[in-house]
């Protein structure tokens, strides 16, 4: 009975990782190039149950059957499913049609820089001419820092990244693609880290102008998977009543007799 106290806990501590990965997600069905994560549960190894020498038998330990101490969490993945593109018609708003990743200078608050890579093509234009994310990171280009003239009066970015500034090429947008996605480790919201072991490759993607990708969460799916998870966790709270209620008749009632 104890043991099964135990696999309701792992059952009821499973469901609550899944539900904060979920809600996680519900939180940035919004945000601009997110990218869902999910979690795969998977059971603890069987154990050999053995009995030992308590003077019912003349022999020394042996084994009599095997068991199963509950589920847990086996992996939390990322899905990098293309999100949906939204037209804004914003001059530094930038979606990525396809496999790779804006890479972004980030500052942090001591003032050490280091390359972060981002789906997230929401910019703006500094008064200095850089191009910079909502956090003032600086996007990425094949000379550092990409900047563009302030007297421009048209500023307008190719599928392959080129910056023109009225009709004279000024720089071009660097994008990443890496080998192994699992080699990636998420940093904030939307962006990414890479971990050692990450193999860089040429990005196959293409830079639409005016645009946004959003995030590849499917709400209705997730909020399915919440109903299902909820139930679930009743179910282990259900079961751990019952085994309570077998613990005290096993105490109270079995006991006396």
């Amino acid at each position: 009975m104890v043991r099964g106290l135990y696999t309701a806990y792992t059952g009821m501590r499973n469901e609550q990782k899944r539900l904060d990965i979920i809600s996680n997600n519900l939180a940035n069905s919004a945000t601009v190039g997110y990218k869902e994560e999910n979690v795969v549960s998977r059971s603890f190894a069987d154990l050999m149950a053995t009995k030992i020498r308590d003077g019912s038998v003349e022999f020394d330990d042996h084994e009599i059957g095997i068991m199963n101490p509950g589920v847990k969490i086996g992996e939390t993945y990322m899905d990098w499913g293309q999100g949906s593109l939204r037209q804004t018609e914003n001059t530094y708003d930038i979606a990525i049609e396809g496999d790779g990743f804006f890479t972004m200078r980030v500052t942090d608050r001591n003032g050490n820089s280091s390359i972060k890579y981002t789906r997230c093509g929401t910019f703006k234009c500094t008064y200095e001419g850089y191009i910079v994310d909502a956090d003032g990171n600086h996007l990425q280009g094949g000379s550092g820092d990409v900047k563009v003239p302030l007297d421009a009066n048209e500023i307008v970015i190719k599928e392959d990244g080129s910056i023109f500034a009225d009709g004279v090429i000024t720089d071009r947008i660097q994008l990443t693609d890496f080998e192994d996605y699992n080699y990636l480790q998420l940093y904030g919201d939307n962006m990414f880290d890479a971990v050692d072991g990450a193999t860089t490759k040429p990005a196959t993607g293409q830079l639409l102008q005016g645009y946004t990708e959003q995030s590849n969460v499917n709400v209705i799916s997730e909020m399915v998977s919440m109903i299902t998870i909820t139930r679930a966790y009743e179910a282990g709270q259900k079961m751990i009543r019952t085994q309570d209620t077998l613990l005290q008749a096993s105490a109270n009632q079995i006991g006396k007799v």
